[in-house]
């Protein structure tokens, strides 16, 4: 086999001596062929393998090679990897057009492996790497045929360094790379693997959809639903806000602390509670406080690992958990005891079927009218075994606290953490959408986080002293927004987003305030000539949502006129002209 020079990899350095590429195939054999239903996790995935950018939906790892390890160790090691988890020999054979329902694990097959030999690596070498892995994420998987892992293996005249990888989100996540990534160690060590204790991927899908996965699946769908009924639709729902339809890139922040780390322990301590709740507590806490919101909703996308018989499946178990935390509580140390069961309550209910999952969210918010924000994002991996450090895999615990700013992604929410240790410093990335978190106020952030555990350490906190402990200041909102269901909403941004649904006919949005009872909106539409009904209303103003500035809901109820008033900006001018129709906007019918 002859090299030829790689392209577009080597872009760390200024002018490093051109890699040479080769392809290594590697065959395995020794597993067994089975076929059976995809599992819920990977139905969930699929679809946004087929939906979505796959520089955004493939994933990515970097292993370190250790010294005076040959390359055949490293591609028997790879092999001993595919033989024995069933997920990395897994295809998903589907009919053109259609989305894949069942999924084939090989008995035998190949993968390769491209080799880049380098003179040296250039720049960072550890950067060089992320770089690597990062750019294999592009182009999509063929479900049907595909080896769901691309491999490229870095050597330095001949020695291995390190190994990157993308792989398939449909056969892997977070938590299965860390596995791989472990067990990948320790076979380079010599160590014999331990039999396998969790559930491969088509023992998992016969389990969830056995009489009492299904009845798990029923319970998560009816949880989920009364959150997205009842729970504010997007936690920053401000003026400068954008809804979380259109994505932003944002950079990665990262801070290493070991004060932080030594007030979570200490605040665990004092509260008798883990760390891990702790830890979501501050959190919550201090996005709710952040949002103005009296609850704090989080994605908890790590939590379905919690049972044994998923804990160490190398698959792709990715289905969010849903937090949803009421904060109105006197001290954080109410706070702390109350996360503990509402935790457990959306691990419970964090397994469903994620296509009736999404038509139950498209049904719901059409009725509320609305559009359920993912806003939030924490995603705690400090417990998992070997965890994934981000772009930096370099162990650097000496820092008593520092914050560095990282490459951007895009990024589909409005705050993405994720939690890589927390002793003995905490490690947590954070990215923040700059149309919400200016640079300055996403450092202040993580730095009020660890003020918050700090405080929590020393004694118990007033949650009305969030402000003064953290140095993190709430939302600013005009004096015409206002609370309308549990939701922050801008009538001015109703009425804006509800002319342009109507092809600009004439609009007003009268907010009807009475005691002890939230706001109630109702909508004026002059529609002169137009031929319009209600429903026709509330449909064109739910299309626009998703992807109308924040602060959107639809009104309680839409009111047709002939022609606006002379008066137009007086509600009790609307109020008198004939009405040719009435109907109601949203319904919280559950």
């Amino acid at each position: 086999m002859t090299p030829t020079p790689a392209v577009g990899k080597d872009t760390m350095h200024q002018n490093p001596p051109p890699p040479t590429t080769t392809t290594v195939t590697v065959a395995y054999a020794g597993g067994d062929e089975r076929r059976g239903p995809v599992t819920m996790g990977q139905a969930n995935m699929i679809r946004c393998i087929l939906r979505d950018d796959p520089t955004h939906i493939n994933i990515h790892d970097v292993w370190p090679v250790p010294e005076g390890t040959t390359s055949a160790a490293v591609t028997d090691a790879l092999r001993a990897l595919a033989v024995r988890h069933e997920g990395l020999r897994t295809t998903f054979p589907h009919p053109p057009g259609a989305a894949p329902v069942g999924q084939v694990v090989s008995a035998e097959g190949t993968f390769t492996v491209t080799v880049l030999d380098h003179a040296e690596l250039p720049g960072d070498p550890a950067e060089y790497a992320e770089s690597v892995a990062r750019a294999a994420r592009a182009g999509r998987f063929a479900l049907d045929r595909e080896f769901p892992v691309r491999i490229t293996l870095l050597t330095v005249a001949g020695q291995p360094a390190y190994v990157a990888l993308a792989f398939s989100h449909a056969v892997a996540d977070g938590s299965a790379m860390a596995i791989l990534r472990e067990e990948f160690a320790e076979l380079l060590a010599g160590k014999e693997l331990p039999g396998l204790t969790s559930l491969p991927p088509v023992d998992l899908a016969a389990v969830e959809a056995s009489p009492a996965g299904l009845r798990k699946s029923e319970a998560s769908l009816r949880y989920w639903e009364r959150i997205l009924r009842t729970g504010p639709q997007e936690m920053f729902a401000e003026p400068r806000g954008r809804r979380p339809g259109t994505d932003e890139e944002a950079r990665q922040l990262t801070l290493r602390s070991r004060r932080g780390a030594r007030a979570l322990a200490g605040a665990a301590r004092r509260t008798g509670h883990p760390e891990a709740t702790v830890l979501m507590a501050a959190w919550c806490a201090l996005v709710a406080h952040r949002a103005g919101q009296d609850s704090c909703v989080t994605a908890v996308p790590s939590a379905n690992r919690f049972h044994a018989r998923v804990a160490r499946s190398v698959t792709t178990t990715s289905q969010d958990a849903l937090l949803h935390l009421d904060v109105r509580v006197e001290t954080f140390d109410a706070l702390v005891a109350r996360t503990w069961g509402a935790v457990l309550n959306a691990y419970r209910h964090s397994q469903f079927d994620s296509v009736r999952l999404w038509e139950m969210i498209d049904r719901v918010t059409a009725e509320r009218g609305s559009h359920f924000g993912r806003d939030v994002v924490f995603n705690d991996v400090s417990a998992l075994p070997a965890p994934l450090l981000g772009t930096d895999a370099q162990e650097r615990d000496d820092a008593e606290q520092e914050l560095t700013w990282g490459p951007p992604q895009a990024l589909p929410t409005r705050l993405l953490a994720f939690t890589y240790r927390t002793a003995p410093q905490l490690h947590i990335s954070l990215w923040a959408a700059p149309s919400v978190f200016t640079p300055e106020e996403a450092e202040g952030f993580l730095s009020g986080l660890v003020l918050l555990l700090e405080a929590a350490a020393a004694g118990d906190v007033p949650m009305k002293a969030l402000a003064e402990v953290t140095g993190v200041r709430p939302a600013e909102r005009g004096p015409d927004w206002l609370r309308v269901d549990g939701c922050w909403v801008s009538p001015d941004a109703v009425r804006e987003t509800l002319g342009r649904a109507v092809g600009g006919l004439p609009v007003r949005v009268q907010v009807t305030e009475t005691s002890g009872a939230e706001p109630y909106l109702t909508a004026y539409i002059a529609l002169g000539d137009t031929s319009l009904t209600p429903t026709e209303a509330h449909r064109a103003l739910t299309a626009l949502i998703p992807a109308a500035g924040s602060g959107v809901l639809a009104p309680h109820r839409y009111v047709l006129v002939e022609n606006p008033p002379t008066e137009p900006d007086r509600s009790d001018a609307w109020r008198r002209l004939n009405t040719i129709d009435e109907g109601t906007g949203r319904s919280r019918q559950v």
